[in-house]
C-alpha cells in the first residue's frame, strides 16, 4: 500500500509518517520545500513536491496511491488564509484523490466544530468532514482536541524562564492528547475495516484546564509560574483591529481560536467504543501528567548538566594563571627577611 501524507513536517504529519515508515508502508510525502522535509528522506520516505493551493500539483503527487492521511491546516505564520489552504486546499485535495482513485482518507478534524460556527478554523473543518463524506471517498474522520506537544512552549517553557504565562477567559478543560498516540489511531485506521465512512474522537485521557496544567508544571519543575490573564474582551478587540488589515486576516482568525478555549466548556469526548473499534489498548496512551514528567526530567537533567560544566570550566580558569600573585603570607615573609 501506497500512502500519501499530507502536512507530514507539522507537530502531527511528522509522527504519522514515522509511525506509517516503522510499520512497513511505503509512504510518499506532500511536501512545498524538500530541504525542510529532508529529515522524511531519512527516514524513509519519498518527496513529492507540491502544494494543496496549486492544484495542478497533486494529480502527480497521487499516482499510485492507495491511501491519504491528510494532517495539513494552515499556520498562524503563513501568508495564506486559513480560507484557501483548509476550504479550497482540502477541496482540491479530495476531488484529485476521487479523481486518482485513492481506496482511503483519513481526514483529522476538531472536537464539536459543529458547535462553534463563528470560528472560522472549527466552522471550516464542519464543512470539510460534510464535502469528504458527500464526495463518495472511503473515508475516516478523527476529531481531535489538542496535542500535548504544544503545552511546553505554551507552558513549561515560559515557567522555567520566569515568563508571563497567559491565559485567557474562564479557562476551558481540554483532552490533550499526544501526537505519538493520535498517529497510531490514524495508522490503525487503514486495516480495520470498521472504521470506514465513520467519524470518531480521538482524544486523551481526561481534560485538564490551564490552572490544572499549571499546576502540573510548578510542581516538576519546583517554580512558580507567573500567570498573566487577558480579559476576553480585549482579545476580541484586538482581534477585530487586524481584521481591518489583509496581513493581520490569518492572525485574527486563529486568535478567534481562543473563544473556545476561553468559554469554560469541556473539550472532551469519551473514548470507551473507540478503543474497542480501533483495538488499541488504552493503557498504553500516554497522559498528560507522564507527558510533563518526561519533558521536566529531561530538561531538568540538561540545566543540571550545563550548571556542571560551566562551574567546572570557572574552577580550571582560576586554578593557576602565568602571572600569578604571591600570597599574603610570602609578601609578609619577604619584608622581614628585607627582601
Amino acid at each position: 500500500m501506497t500512502l500519501l501524507i499530507v502536512g507530514a513536517t507539522g507537530t502531527l504529519g511528522r509522527q504519522v509518517a514515522r509511525r506509517a515508515i516503522d510499520e512497513g508502508y511505503k509512504v510518499r510525502c506532500l511536501v512545498r520545500s524538500t530541504k525542510k522535509a529532508a529529515f522524511l528522506k531519512e527516514w524513509g520516505a519519498e518527496l513529492v513536491s507540491g502544494d494543496l493551493c496549486y492544484p495542478q500539483t497533486l494529480p502527480r503527487a497521487l499516482e499510485g496511491v492507495t491511501a491519504i492521511i491528510d494532517a495539513a491546516t494552515s499556520r498562524p505564520t503563513d501568508s495564506l488564509s486559513i480560507k484557501q489552504v483548509d476550504w479550497d486546499g482540502k477541496v482540491a485535495l479530495i476531488q484529485a484523490a476521487k479523481a486518482a482513485g485513492v481506496e482511503r482518507f483519513i481526514f483529522f478534524s476538531i472536537l464539536e466544530a459543529d458547535k462553534y460556527p463563528e470560528v472560522p478554523l472549527m466552522e471550516i473543518k464542519r464543512c470539510t468532514e460534510l464535502f469528504l463524506a458527500e464526495s463518495g471517498l472511503n473515508y475516516t474522520i478523527l476529531r481531535l482536541a489538542g496535542f500535548m506537544q504544544g503545552l511546553i512552549g505554551q507552558y513549561g517553557i515560559p515557567i522555567l524562564e520566569n515568563q508571563p504565562v497567559w491565559v485567557t477567559g474562564e479557562s476551558s478543560p481540554v483532552a490533550y492528547m499526544d501526537t505519538l498516540d493520535i498517529a497510531k489511531f490514524a495508522i490503525r485506521a487503514l486495516s480495520v475495516p470498521e472504521t470506514e465512512k465513520q467519524s470518531f474522537p480521538v482524544v486523551g485521557t481526561r481534560a485538564w484546564s490551564a490552572e490544572d496544567i499549571i499546576s502540573v508544571c510548578e510542581r516538576l519543575s519546583g517554580k512558580d509560574a507567573r500567570v498573566t490573564r487577558m480579559p476576553i474582551n480585549l482579545l476580541r478587540t484586538v482581534r477585530g483591529f487586524l481584521r481591518f488589515f489583509q496581513w493581520g486576516w490569518n492572525v485574527a482568525d486563529r486568535l478567534a481560536f481562543t473563544e473556545v478555549l476561553a468559554s469554560g466548556k469541556p473539550l472532551n469526548a469519551s473514548m470507551d467504543g473507540v478503543y474497542q473499534v480501533f483495538g488499541i489498548d488504552p493503557q498504553q496512551t500516554t497522559t498528560l501528567e507522564s507527558y510533563l514528567q518526561e519533558y521536566f526530567s529531561r530538561i531538568m537533567k540538561k540545566l543540571k548538566e550545563l550548571d556542571y560544566e560551566k562551574n567546572k570550566t570557572k574552577k580550571q580558569k582560576s586554578k593557576k594563571t602565568p602571572f600569578k600573585q604571591p600570597s599574603k603570607i610570602n609578601s609578609q615573609e619577604s619584608r622581614v627577611n628585607g627582601q
